[in-house]
């Protein structure tokens, strides 16, 4: 049995899995809700741009069932759980960490990865159906036209016609033009630029931020598990 100020690490600890428990469904929530913002934008995304939100999305899970062990542990004041729940939350530790790193870096890479991706998918507009389909949802949701700006569809179409997303309520059948009054101007490069960043950003403060609150878990676990085994030894 715990006794003195292990008793107060112990209902620490009980709390802090009750925080870790809170805090797996927001990462999950998150990784989701990053992961379908994304997956909208699948074309002008890196594999591995769309990886970093599944990584947040698993590392949730984990500490859903994880949180279960450290409450176990130090309701039961079972040293083998509190061990393992150590083990495994330092195992989550190292992937937050790493992912919020990741997270932070890949943001830097954004503008070259929007530059490439944007610039060689606007020539496969119209003849690639599910680059079109991105195309569309990006200049329909963001408000904007074309890579720079609406110009930019010359370069594809060298007639002055635009994509029908160009113009906000216009049928699919060649209306929206160079000379029409509604065209959205705005550069889709500069709005995905910014969304990106802002999710990249995210993703790196949710990573690195809980898990310097699972290491002073990971502290706490420790210090009751070193007190339940000296009290086992005295036995």
């Amino acid at each position: 049995m715990v006794s003195g100020g292990m008793t107060c690490v112990k209902y620490l600890l009980f709390v802090f899995n009750l925080l870790f428990f809170v805090s797996g469904v927001v990462i999950l929530a998150i990784g989701a809700v990053i992961y379908v913002v994304y997956g909208h934008y699948y074309n002008f995304v890196y594999d591995s741009f769309q990886s970093a939100p599944l990584v947040l999305m698993i590392v949730g899970v984990i500490i859903f069932l994880v949180s279960f062990f450290g409450c176990c542990g130090a309701c039961k004041e079972n040293h083998c759980m509190i061990i393992t729940f150590s083990v495994l939350l330092l195992v989550i530790f190292t992937m937050e960490i790493g992912t919020g790193i990741a997270g932070y870096v890949r943001r830097n890479e954004v503008e070259v990865m929007l530059e490439n991706k944007l610039n060689s998918t606007m020539y496969e507009y119209y003849s690639n159906e599910k680059i079109k389909e991105t195309w569309d949802i990006v200049q329909h949701e963001a408000k904007c036209c074309g890579m720079n700006g609406y110009e930019d569809w010359d370069k594809v179409n060298h007639n002055g016609s635009l994509p029908h997303t160009c113009c906000p309520d216009t049928p699919d059948d060649g209306s929206c033009t160079q000379k029409s009054t509604n065209i959205y101007k705005d550069s889709c490069f500069v709005i995905l630029k910014e969304v990106f960043t802002k999710y990249g950003s995210i993703i790196g403060g949710v990573g690195i931020g809980i898990a310097v609150c699972q290491l002073m878990g990971v502290i706490f676990a420790c210090c009751l598990a070193r007190s339940i085994r000296q009290g086992y030894a005295t036995v």
